[in-house]
């Protein structure tokens, strides 16, 4: 990709310097968007019940340094998860922190697809869609209406014991679930329960934390804005809702990198040259979103190690 850029290396580094004058807005950018992700956790932790002497900015640091796992994680959810479930646990017990971590992590994927109908939408209003594409925006639309429906069986029934199920045919992994399932059935269903009782009987509350999550990914588009439009003029706020679409669609695709490496870049340049950009400014876009993943993931590990909640508390 560097090799068949069409501009040269010193307009690579000039615009990445001019670049480093948005990074510190960028930065803070992602500190309202974390914000945002801890308020839709938040209230769905609430509807549940008292959540003790767990506070807004505690469950703020829990999100962050959850990101950052999941970030450097293969498979991400794999890393970020688990270490959630362990840190509410202290406050609500497990089923209720497994419950919550559940949910919100159901919330924040159901979001995407949302996000990626909206794009399909917003590209057919303002582009002319050739017969290639109209079948590209087909697969795509149907393929978020199937996990859509999917995931509202989830809502409804629960996920957890669906989950397990699942592990328990899959070679390898089998042997394990089975046990699982056997000893922790009643902690299964009853967090499956607890998953149903939110779409059932608290729509306020879930309708509130997917509205959330998809305005997080919105204003996440504000960050290739600002990127795009240090390096060109000719870029609309609409364009960079459709580059961010693409490419976490390509992204999400190559889940099982860890940081979605060479994915991400990837889609961003396909998703820049298909709006007759050069795919250069897709690469350089990457290039600057991978530092701000840097500064979170450090600071995400790094509070990791402070204020956790004691044993004996």
């Amino acid at each position: 990709m560097l090799f068949t850029f069409d501009v040269s290396y010193q307009e690579i580094y000039d615009n990445l310097q001019r670049a480093g004058y948005y990074l510190p807005l960028i930065l803070f950018l992602w500190l309202f968007i974390y914000l945002i992700n801890t308020v839709s956790w938040w209230i769905i932790l609430r509807s549940g019940g008292d959540t003790g002497s767990l506070k807004f900015f505690k469950l703020f640091k829990y999100t962050v340094s959850g990101f950052a796992i999941n970030y450097v994680t293969p498979v991400g959810l794999m890393g970020g998860e688990p270490y959630r479930i362990m840190e509410l646990t202290p406050y609500v017990g497990v089923e209720r922190a497994t419950s919550s971590v559940v949910l919100y992590v159901m919330m924040h994927i159901f979001s995407h697809f949302v996000f990626w109908l909206s794009a399909v939408g917003v590209y057919i209003c303002i582009y002319r869609v050739s017969w290639e594409m109209g079948l590209i925006l087909s697969l795509i639309s149907l393929l978020c209406l199937f996990l859509t429906f999917v995931f509202m069986k989830g809502y409804k029934n629960g996920m957890a014991v669906a989950c397990v199920n699942i592990g328990s045919h899959i070679p390898f992994l089998k042997k394990y679930a089975i046990q699982f399932s056997e000893k922790n059935r009643e902690k299964l269903q009853n967090i499956d329960q607890q998953i149903a009782l939110l779409h059932k009987q608290k729509k306020h509350t879930f309708y509130a934390s997917l509205a959330l999550e998809y305005v997080a990914r919105i204003v996440g588009c504000l960050e290739i804005w600002l990127i795009l439009n240090v390096l060109t003029t000719n870029v609309s706020f609409m364009n960079c809702v459709l580059v961010v679409a693409f490419s976490s669609l390509l992204a999400n695709i190559l889940f099982f990198l860890p940081m979605q490496l060479g994915g991400r870049e990837g889609g961003f340049a396909l998703a820049v040259a298909g709006l007759s950009l050069s795919g250069a400014f897709g690469v350089y876009a990457a290039l600057i979103t991978r530092v701000r993943e840097l500064f979170w993931i450090v600071v995400g590990l790094i509070l990791v190690k402070f204020g956790n909640k004691k044993k004996n508390d």
